[in-house]
């Protein structure tokens, strides 16, 4: 789904004008944005939990010529979906 798609969802299921649905999204994005940037986890209830997880530094070996590479350590960008939400789309 596009961001205007779900504007325009929210709009018609609320009632409420399409430029303060953007607005209230865009704000919430900024909020969000914010926490795990600091290193803070949201949860978004229903859907699951946005978090930054730390990646360690590896070596990796290239399957061909056997060289070895360092990968260096990086944050990563993890959501972690809800129980049932998973059994909902197990079942479909």
């Amino acid at each position: 789904m596009l961001t205007k798609e779900l504007i325009g969802n929210i709009a018609e299921a609320t009632g409420l004008s399409k430029k303060s649905i953007e607005h209230l999204l865009s704000t919430n994005n900024a909020i969000m944005r914010e926490h795990l940037v600091a290193g803070k986890a949201v949860q978004l209830q229903g859907l699951g939990t946005l978090e930054i997880k730390e990646r360690k530094e590896r070596t990796i070996v290239h399957p061909r010529t056997g060289e070895r590479t360092v990968v260096p350590a990086k944050s990563q960008l993890v959501f972690r979906a809800v129980a049932n939400l998973k059994d909902e789309l197990k079942k479909s």
